[in-house]
């Protein structure tokens, strides 16, 4: 009886894939704010009060739904950015700055600043302490779909994307809130990943004394690398047989075949993680890499539209899951300073590590930078989600913590309060710092 009724909660969920997209495009509210709602009532209702959709005891299938998740949004993420980075353009490098500051600033200040929260005023495990700020610091690529860019090539008419002599066009340029929050999503996990990590260490092994060196050798810096490197490769040889091969029966740019892009999100993570580098970090690159060739070729298009297809069932079905689970005991063990440290991390602690990140990072013309309504967005709109669930399915799989079940609930209850926060707030947000971006720019006209 309980797999029938799971039937009816992802049939729900694929309906609702189809349905709600063009009826919210209408209403400035959200598809995962929905989701969230009706998997809060269905499970209040007969049947599905019954399902056992306990995390804890589930931590296997729940790793794996979020992760694949995931990796759906983070390849969807990479072939949406228009900008290209490349590593022997300095400007290009620079052009990405809002990113590097959101990463190497405002990232490692929220995972200090939940965890010494946890740690040194509520009495929280260590292990645990920093877990929780590792797993809630990244900005999550997959609920924050109202902060980011559009997919490839969104704001170029036909003749453009008819146009293939043109080598770069960049939609986003202007941008530059949507650009941050978006390459931020698709990076931050090569950030995060190595203090979930961390954590894990802290509760096997013991002090930092005893893995402190391997630990930053290989998980902050090795892994990194063959991330990076994993995704580069595979991308390029995707890349070269979609727009390069000779043969137009293989040349999928040209046979049109957009599930090419799951085959290279596949094939990016499992070589990743086979040679030991970051998954999700190559899943992202090679996603750029791939959307390096050829830019203005339509076909960036048609395989993100698949991806964008599947992210958004898999988004409704964890969603929907996620709002059962909450009214069916995932809540049990949220105490108040659980609630605190969800609430400080939303108000305080992300948008004041974001606003000094951008500290002396202001625009002027021709040069990319925020100006002050754009700061406060970017800083405020971390938005946490599907990540943060699997960072802690992760742990949970890899490691024996006491706290386990508490953190389950401050971390399903800070992804709850996000998506209401951040879903409602997002288009007034963005509406106010596009007004402050077309006065700027008329003043600049001006001047």
């Amino acid at each position: 009886m309980t797999a029938a009724w799971i039937y009816v909660a992802l049939g729900l969920a694929l309906f609702l894939a189809v349905v709600l997209p063009p009826v919210l495009d209408r209403c400035r509210i959200n598809a995962p704010i929905i989701l969230v709602t009706l998997g809060l009532l269905l499970g209040l209702m007969p049947g599905f009060r019954d399902l056992d959709l306990d995390p804890v005891g589930h931590g296997e299938a729940v790793l794996h739904i979020t992760e694949f998740t995931v990796l759906v949004s983070l390849m969807g993420v990479g072939l949406a950015l228009d900008r290209p980075l490349s590593l022997r353009d300095r400007g290009s490098w620079r052009s990405w700055s809002p990113t590097w500051r959101l990463l190497g600033v405002a990232m490692p200040l929220c995972i200090a600043g939940v965890g010494l929260l946890a740690w040194g005023a509520f009495g929280v495990a260590a292990p645990a302490a920093l877990l929780l700020g590792a797993a809630l610091a990244p900005t999550d690529p997959v609920l924050a779909s109202d902060v980011q860019v559009g997919g490839p090539n969104d704001a170029l008419d036909e003749d453009d994307l008819a146009d293939e002599g043109e080598e770069e066009v960049s939609i986003d340029e202007t941008d530059e809130v949507r650009f941050a929050l978006t390459s931020e999503a698709g990076l931050n996990d090569g950030l995060a990943f190595p203090f979930v990590h961390a954590a894990i260490l802290l509760a096997t092994v013991g002090g930092f004394s005893q893995w402190g060196v391997q630990w930053a050798a290989w998980d902050v810096v090795g892994k990194v690398v063959l991330g990076v490197a994993v995704g580069i490769a595979v991308g390029w040889a995707v890349a070269k047989l979609a727009f390069s091969v000779r043969s137009e029966q293989v040349r999928f740019a040209t046979t049109g075949e957009p599930l090419v892009a799951i085959a290279a999100l596949l094939a990016a993570y499992g070589v990743a993680e086979v040679v030991g580098g970051y998954g999700f970090l190559s899943v992202f690159t090679c996603a750029m890499t791939v959307r390096s060739f050829e830019r203005t070729q339509s076909y960036h298009h048609d395989m993100h539209e698949v991806i964008e297809r599947l992210e958004r069932l898999l988004t409704l079905v964890v969603l929907l899951l996620l709002g059962m689970a909450l009214t069916n005991g995932l809540l049990a063990n949220l105490d108040w300073q659980g609630v605190a440290l969800s609430l400080a991390l939303l108000l305080v602690i992300r948008p004041l590590a974001g606003m000094v990140s951008f500290l002396g990072h202001r625009r002027q013309r021709g040069v990319h930078g925020f100006d002050k309504r754009e700061r406060v967005v970017a800083a405020f709109y971390g938005v946490r989600g599907v990540g943060s669930l699997f960072y802690l399915a992760y742990a949970g799989t890899h490691a024996d913590l006491p706290e386990l079940r508490w953190l389950w609930s401050i971390i399903a209850f800070t992804v709850v309060v996000s998506v209401y926060l951040h879903g409602f707030t997002a288009p007034f947000a963005m509406a106010w710092q596009e007004r402050g971006e077309q006065s700027q720019r008329r003043a600049d006209a001006r001047s």
